[in-house]
């Protein structure tokens, strides 16, 4: 038990901008809880984003688009950044059109490209939107998807880090690959069958979570078959973007669930 909260720790290091100044060990066997509890750091960061929004919803004069902004920029500080960074390089890296191996020593490049500051716009552009629309009209179930979209970009990163090659043999990808298998993901679908139940307990609707699950078992296919086909594997970039991609495409489907079924 205390290796598996070391690991949860690693992770509130790696992953957040929270902060923790303590040294924690790097061994297999730590970065193995790392790797199981990927999903309990997003759950985590649902808590805060679901508890700030209920309280500046709650509690403050302020209007919607003021709660939805401040929610929005919670999703960028928490994390610090570092998927985001993911997700221009990335960018740069794909949009150069450049064959595979190219591709990769864009996205080692520490410098940023127009195309990376031009996806980063429109992805934070999208997440605002859909973050305003998503939460008009707030219902219990609203306080369950926000905490649960986190908690599912997170276990969809863990997916794809062990059950994808890594495109090169550095990095913070290959650091997590070569200390975990695949056998380690059996807990995720524990941890979420676990989080629907509560949720069902507590709420009827929020059966609805299940289509974020659903989604988020898309986003896993896509992306599996998108880092092989563009990037020949997985690396930290390919990584962050895909959390990124995977947190705006569960945003927008809460998007698309308050116009057609939360009505």
């Amino acid at each position: 038990m205390i290796k598996f909260f070391k690991g949860f720790l690693i992770n509130v290091q790696f992953f957040t901008a929270l902060p923790f100044p303590y040294e924690l060990p790097m061994d297999k066997e730590h970065l193995r809880k790392a790797v199981q509890t990927f999903p309990l750091l997003g759950l985590v960061q649902g808590l805060i984003y679901s508890s700030l929004f209920y309280l500046f919803n709650e509690f403050t004069p302020f209007s919607h688009v003021a709660v939805a902004f401040m929610l929005w920029l919670t999703t960028i500080f928490l994390t610090g950044g570092i998927h985001l960074d993911g997700w221009m390089d990335a960018s740069d890296a794909y949009f150069s059109y450049q064959n595979r191996e190219k591709r990769l020593e864009i996205m080692k490049d520490p410098r940023t490209g127009a195309f990376g500051v031009l996806s980063l716009v429109v992805l934070l552009s999208c997440r605002f939107l859909f973050i305003y629309e998503g939460t008009l009209n707030v219902e219990y179930v609203t306080y369950i998807f926000i905490i649960g979209i986190p908690f599912l970009s997170k276990s969809v990163m863990g997916v794809l880090l062990l059950t994808v090659q890594s495109a090169k043999n550095e990095g913070l990808g290959s650091l997590f690959q070569s200390a975990a298998k695949p056998r380690v993901l059996w807990v995720y679908p524990l941890y979420i069958v676990i989080f629907l139940i509560i949720s069902l307990l507590s709420e009827k609707s929020s059966f609805l979570y299940a289509v974020l699950v659903i989604a988020a078992a898309a986003c896993v296919f896509i992306f599996r078959r998108k880092a092989m086909k563009w990037f020949g594997g997985i690396t930290g970039d390919v990584v962050g973007a895909s959390v990124e991609g995977t947190e705006l495409i569960l945003w927008m489907t809460v998007w698309l669930l308050h116009y057609f079924v939360m009505v």
